[in-house]
Order: structure tokens, then sequence, then C-alpha cells
């Protein structure tokens, strides 16, 4: 059952694929980074996730997480896209053991920032929201050597931060990745303050003023931006 879904689910991406998309695809990453793709529009690929959901839902969990394996492995990126919604979709079932499943994608199949940012936001994001003791989880791939596990500690927390939640572990995360050199790792956490800073903006800018002096530029601009304009000022002060 599950081969033959997949089999039609690519035969729908490969019959919305066209040229210029594909191409148009690369400006979207850096050189060296671009994600491999079927070419198919953002908007028709959630358009076939959605299809194909109406008869994923009817599986059970295990088949899902089974089909969203190998969606992942394929490694093209509107198979992780879909992955990622069917995921999302079963967030009333999340139990404490899908952290490990989550993991183990973050760790072997992200290998660019749409991935990281599409699981990490929503499905990873819900799981912890549900279970937070699992944010000490996060805590250790903030530390690990992959750039997209590094990133995904701080990406996980950015609908939480805009909720006012984990203050402190955002904090520890960002100090944890306060110099990494890697420049998707320091977007992934100057975005996470500055959804922080949307519920807890005095704070965050404390927390950004006593780091400026070593918080490199790229973080500190994206952790700001939603900071008033004097505000704004003040941390870019050298």
């Amino acid at each position: 059952m599950k081969e033959k879904f997949i089999k039609e689910l690519r035969t729908a991406l490969l019959n919305n694929a066209d040229l210029a998309t594909r191409k148009s695809s690369s400006r979207f990453f850096k050189k060296g980074d671009e994600a491999l793709v079927y070419g198919v529009k953002t908007a028709e690929a959630n358009k076939i996730a959605k299809e194909f959901w109406k008869q994923a839902k009817s599986f059970s969990k295990e088949d899902v997480f089974a089909i969203c394996e190998k969606l992942w492995k394929s490694r093209y990126l509107e198979e992780a896209i879909i992955a990622c919604q069917f995921t999302e979709s079963l967030e009333k079932q999340y139990e404490p053991t899908d952290f490990g499943v989550f993991e183990h994608w973050v760790n072997n199949y992200v290998n660019n920032w749409v991935d990281c940012d599409t699981l990490c936001n929503h499905t990873i994001g819900t799981f912890i929201m549900m279970y937070p003791e699992y944010i000490s989880e996060l805590k250790k791939w903030a530390t690990s050597s992959n750039r997209w596990t590094k990133r995904a500690s701080a990406v996980t927390l950015i609908i939480p931060a805009r909720k006012g939640l984990f203050l402190k572990e955002i904090f520890e995360i960002a100090d944890i990745l306060l110099l990494d050199k890697d420049d998707l790792v320091q977007k992934g956490y100057g975005w996470m303050l500055k959804a922080a800073s949307e519920s807890n903006q005095e704070k965050v800018f404390d927390y950004i003023i006593s780091k400026r002096e070593i918080m490199p530029r790229t973080a500190l601009r994206y952790a700001i931006e939603k900071m008033p304009k004097e505000l704004k000022i003040e941390a870019m002060k050298k």
C-alpha cells in the first residue's frame, strides 16, 4: 500500500513540475547549498499534499511516519515539504517517543534551510510545546557539528517564542550558538531572539545589549528587526 501511495504522489509531483520553476529555485539558496527539486511551485506542492492527505489520514501513525521516511530519503525539497505537512497533521497523536523520529530526520535528511524551518517551526515546535521536558534535547542539538541540527535547535522555538514561552532556554541556546561562524546558524538564532522579542521585548533587548560586543552582526540585525527604531539604533552601537 505504502509503495503504491508514494509512487502516485511522485507521479503527481512530476506531472506538476516545470523547468522554469526548477531553474528559479536556486535563487533562494546560497551557491553550493541549492536544494534538489522537481520544479513544482510551492502552492501546487501544498495542494498535492492536501489531496494525498485525504488518503493518508486513514493510515496508522506508524505507516505515515514510514511514508515520510521514504519521502525524506529522496532528498527532494517538495517531498520533504509534503512529509512535513503529513507529520504536522498528526499533531494530536504526538507522543514522547516521536522525538527520536524527528531527531533522526533532522540529523540525517535535512540539508537546506527550507527543510529545516518547515520541519522545526511546526512539527517539532508543536511537539516541544506539548512535551517541554524535551527542550533539554534542543540544547544538545545546539552543540552539534551539523549546521542544520544547530539551526534546528533555534528555529524549533520560533512559535513558542512568539507565545512568550521558554525565554530562559532561548537565551541558553543563543549563548551556545552565539559565536558560531555559520551565517545560517546566526540567522537561525537571531530569528529566535526576534520572535521572543514579540512577547518579551525588554528582556530580549537587555540580552542583546549584553552580547552586542561579540554577537555577529548578522544575528544581531535579525534579532532587533521588530524593535522600535530607537532600540535598533542603541543595539547597533559599537
